[in-house]
């Protein structure tokens, strides 16, 4: 039988020899690692440089003959990259969990390549399966990076499409091939809860993902709530006490505010991955929340179920408490005590001296990238005040 997955699905263990046969002789990524490597070997001609890459890049892969053993070669750089770019790396709510069953998680929408490795790492020292990652095709701008990422079981989130017609196709075979991940593989899938990440700090579901999801439910047979129950739906609340793209958000939301539009440049993408990996993060925390019941009449319902843990999990650092009280000044409530917290390593006069050697125009937005999330959360507090006490009977 032909698999309907075949063009969107990770690699599979038995493709795995050719994909990095393929990758071993691609010239582009030799030269990426080239240059990076730096040191004698970069200062090379790429044509004579390229060889020595190759033979260091078929050593580093030796042995690696599945998907099991590509992710623990990554595994050490993920470490490593933890080591060197953040001042550590704290996980909670994963012991509400069951470690034999796969679940859905959605985690709210930072860092493009950070999110779901963080989320991935957490779950692997946990004692959890590793998840198949989504990814949107727009980030795929090679065919070689796109063999990277379905090494290490992602997925491909079609996005440039034709028309309706082809995107409502795309959509039902994503949202059916991440439900036989899950109930059929009882493989784990983490999905961003929106497309593209939430620059200005306001973490929010956007529906449409739920609706997506809800073209895999056998109507004549299941509710919606039993659907979406079916799922396994963990909300995910990933915070980072610094953003290595601060700067280049600001200056998006900037672009934006001034001119109505911003014209993303050919490469930036590219370049927010590779600064968000190699830039310093200060602690990065993890939430992980509790699984959706089947409750749940509407896609709407469901988004405002993830927000409502995302904002309550989400670990609060210093800096957020800093850029609040930078921009709101005597204005701004007083943050309740209660507040998941933790502390952090950067300091008040690091943090003012990080934000001022942003343009004066760009200020404001970066201080509310780490701000709003405590007015998301002060907003969380004063909408469960206002609803009526509910009284047992």
């Amino acid at each position: 039988m032909s698999d309907p997955f075949a063009e969107i699905r990770p690699y599979q263990d038995d493709e795995v020899a050719d994909v990095l046969a393929g990758l071993l002789k691609e010239p582009e990524l030799l030269d990426l690692l080239g240059e990076r490597a730096g040191g004698f070997a970069a200062s090379l001609p790429a044509i004579l440089r390229r060889p020595l890459v190759r033979m260091a890049l078929k050593k580093q892969l030796k042995g690696v003959a599945d998907i099991h053993d590509m992710q623990m070669v990554i595994k050490t750089h993920v470490e490593q990259m933890i080591a060197e770019t953040t001042g550590g790396f704290t996980v909670s709510g994963l012991e509400n969990l069951d470690p034999s069953r796969a679940y859905l998680f959605i985690s709210n929408h930072r860092d493009i390549a950070m999110d779901p490795a963080f989320t991935n790492y957490a779950l692997h020292q946990g004692g959890h399966q590793t998840v198949r990652i989504a990814i949107g095709d727009n980030l795929l701008t090679k065919p070689w990076v796109s063999d990277l990422m379905r090494l290490n079981k992602s997925f491909i989130v079609k996005r440039n499409l034709g028309g309706p017609r082809e995107l409502l196709a795309a959509s039902r075979n994503l949202a059916n091939y991440i439900r036989h991940s899950i109930r059929a593989d009882g493989n784990p899938v983490w999905l961003a809860q929106r497309e593209g990440r939430a620059k200005d700090g306001h973490d929010r579901t956007e529906p449409a993902v739920i609706k997506m999801l809800s073209m895999s439910r056998d109507k004549a047979n299941q509710s919606f709530g039993e659907h979406i129950a079916g799922l396994g739906i963990v909300p995910v609340a990933i915070s980072y006490e610094l953003d290595p793209c601060d700067a280049l958000k600001a200056n998006e939301l900037h672009q934006l505010s001034e001119h109505g539009s911003y014209e993303k440049g050919e490469q930036e993408d590219v370049a927010s991955i590779g600064q968000g990996i190699a830039g310093q993060k200060g602690r990065v925390h993890v939430s992980f929340g509790t699984p959706l019941g089947s409750q749940f009449e509407d896609a709407d319902h469901v988004a405002q179920e993830i927000d409502r843990q995302v904002f309550d999990l989400y670990c609060l650092h210093p800096t957020n408490r800093y850029a609040y009280e930078m921009l709101y000044g005597e204005f701004a409530p007083a943050i309740p005590e209660d507040f998941y917290s933790e502390d952090g390593d950067c300091t008040r006069a690091e943090f003012e001296a990080r934000i001022n050697a942003m343009p004066e125009a760009h200020r404001p937005f970066a201080l509310a990238i780490y701000a709003n999330v405590v007015m998301n959360k002060l907003d969380l507090v004063e909408q469960q005040q206002a609803e009526p006490i509910q009284y047992p009977c």
